[in-house]
Parts: structure tokens; C-alpha cells; sequence
């Protein structure tokens, strides 16, 4: 197994994944079965120590120059990417390595190199939530899918960010050697072997474009500010003197969905926000962001989220924050 490094790459999506192997490989001597796991090799152009985005060095190998048979490309991510992708004699090595590779791996932003290789096109992959969006735009014969922590399509796999590569790793261990390996490795490294949710749990709320008509963009503005107000169709339409079918049709064009998609976004960005700062019941929670009930809550937030609430609100409460959070309110 090669896993190609860079200059500003990101030392995890490299470290990760090896650990996750390297502690395969052990288990599986462990069993006496002594042939199998991985041989690791962390490579790069020249063969020169790296230095990562956070600063961290590694020692490298060159790329090996032979034609043999390659089981595993794993390609990390980073900031370095963004010069790594660019460098046509590397992303040349990457293309024809991938052609006598059994599999071929991304971590976050490794995406993208991969991607100008070409190794990606015809496919859905993943990649780090807050780039999925430019990997879209930038490789149009690629879909993007910024849910999922890994995905899997025929011998090639991406993942999310940093730590999601060790998920993914965790992932191809499970697929070579089975559930009881996998689990394993996961235990010893105090980790889920299957993540509960998606990444859509992790990431920041999108920011969405501001309609261009002074109208629209009134009402746009009144739904991010009183999220938990009654914002049907016709009333938002009145509010822009425009009729429910015409500022239907507007708002859409502008904003880059219909007003009940909208509404649900902010109402569900409400609830993140309640659910992280407060310790308020569902049912308050629900009544604050203008979902009415409990269930309708639990259901937005699954379809936007991919998560229930209670289980979202164990994940990323913060009693500091919620202190903080009445201070200020007392102030």
C-alpha cells in the first residue's frame, strides 16, 4: 500500500489511516496469520521529508518508479492540495499508478488530486463538507454527495475529512478481513467501527445567497429573524405584494430554493443552534424554531441533519457555551 504524501498535507489523513492498517496488521499476526495485512509505505515525489499543514514532518520514500502491481493508492488531503493537484508530475504518477492499483482511496481533499487524474470521473464520491461544493463546480463529470463520513464505488473509495480517514481505513480492513478485525482495531483505538450519521451533523450551516429584489430579500430576512413566525406561502407573498405563485417563482430563482425549503433550513439551523446552547425539552425546542411539534422537529432534522435531535444534542452540547450563553442573555 502507497500512501502518496505533500507538501501541506494533512498530517491525520496520512497517519490515520496507517495506524488503522498497521494495527490490522498486528492483530492479524497476532491470529498467526502471519501472510496477511499490509505492507505500508508513505511516499512522495522526490522522496524528501515533508513538512505538514500543521507543521509536523514526515519522512518519506520517492515514488517507486516499477510497473509491479499496487494493492492500495490512498491519496490524503490538506491545504496542500490546492498546489499538490497542480503538479503535473505528480498527478502523471498518481494516473498511471491508478492504472495497476487494485483500489484507490481519498481522504477530504485528496479528492481533488485524484479528481485531476481523472481516476474520479463518471462516479459519486465524497469529500470534506465545506468542499464539496467547489469539487462539483471545478470536475462536472464527478457528483459529489457531502453526506456520507466514507463512500464506496467499485475499487474506489473516498471519505470525508481528517478524521473520517480512519473510518475509511477501518472500512477496507472490515472489507479484507472481516467484522471481527475491523472491530478489533476500532476498540483498540476507542473509536465507533460504524460512525452513527452522516457529516451533515458536523458542518457549519451553509450560507445562503441574499435575493437581489428589495421585496424578496425583506422576506428573506424576516424568516432568518423570526424563524418560529408563521411564514405560509401567501403570507410571505403579501409581505413582497406579489402573488403566492409569482413570489414562489421569484424567490426561487434568488435564493436557489422554494420559500418551504427555505423556511425549513432556518428552522432547523434554530434548532442547532437551541439544541447546542440550552438544555430546553424537545417540545420547547420545537415550539421555539417554528416546528410546532416534537415529531416535525425529529423529522426535519433527520432529513437535514441525518440524525435525531436527543442523539445530536449528546454530541455537541456545551455546558460552557450554555453559560455563556445566559450570561449574555442576563446582560
Amino acid at each position: 500500500m502507497f500512501i502518496v504524501a505533500f507538501d501541506g498535507m494533512q498530517p491525520l489523513d496520512a497517519i490515520g489511516p496507517h495506524e488503522v492498517f498497521a494495527g490490522a496488521t498486528a492483530v492479524l499476526a497476532a491470529k498467526q496469520r502471519v501472510s496477511a495485512g499490509y505492507d505500508l509505505t508513505l511516499v512522495s515525489l522526490h522522496g524528501r521529508p515533508i513538512t505538514s499543514e500543521s507543521g509536523l514532518q514526515l519522512i518519506t520514500h520517492p515514488l517507486p518508479r516499477s510497473r509491479a502491481k499496487i494493492d492500495t493508492l490512498l491519496i490524503p488531503g490538506g491545504d496542500g492540495a490546492r498546489s499538490a493537484r497542480h503538479d503535473t508530475e505528480l498527478v502523471e504518477w498518481i494516473r498511471n499508478a491508478a492504472r495497476r492499483s487494485v483500489r484507490i482511496a481519498t481522504v477530504c481533499t485528496g479528492a481533488f488530486i485524484a479528481a485531476e487524474a481523472g481516476l474520479l470521473d463518471g462516479r459519486t464520491v465524497t469529500t470534506h463538507w465545506a468542499r464539496a461544493q467547489q469539487l462539483a463546480d471545478e470536475y462536472p463529470r464527478i457528483t459529489v454527495d457531502a453526506d456520507p463520513i466514507y463512500r464506496r464505488e467499485g475499487t474506489v473509495w473516498t471519505s470525508a475529512g481528517v478524521t473520517a480517514g480512519i473510518d475509511l481505513a477501518l472500512a477496507m480492513v472490515e472489507a479484507d478481513y472481516g467484522a471481527d478485525i475491523a472491530q478489533t482495531v476500532a476498540r483498540w483505538m476507542v473509536m465507533f467501527l460504524h460512525r452513527p450519521g452522516g457529516q451533515t451533523q458536523f458542518a457549519a450551516p451553509v450560507w445562503v445567497p441574499r435575493a437581489a429584489r428589495s421585496t424578496v430579500r425583506a422576506a428573506q430576512d424576516f424568516i432568518d429573524n423570526h424563524p418560529a413566525a408563521d411564514h405560509r406561502l401567501d403570507l410571505l407573498a403579501d409581505r413582497a405584494a406579489m402573488s403566492s405563485r409569482h413570489f414562489s417563482r421569484v424567490f426561487t430563482a434568488e435564493v436557489g430554493e422554494t420559500p418551504a425549503r427555505y423556511v425549513e433550513r432556518v428552522r432547523v439551523a434554530a434548532a442547532r443552534t437551541e439544541l447546542e446552547t440550552t438544555t430546553s425539552q424537545l417540545e420547547l425546542v420545537a415550539v421555539n424554531c417554528g416546528f410546532g411539534t416534537a415529531e416535525s422537529l425529529r423529522r426535519a432534522f433527520q432529513r437535514r441533519v441525518g440524525v435525531a435531535p436527543d442523539a445530536y444534542r449528546r454530541r455537541f452540547h456545551s455546558e460552557s457555551t450554555s453559560t455563556v450563553r445566559r450570561l449574555y442573555a442576563v446582560s
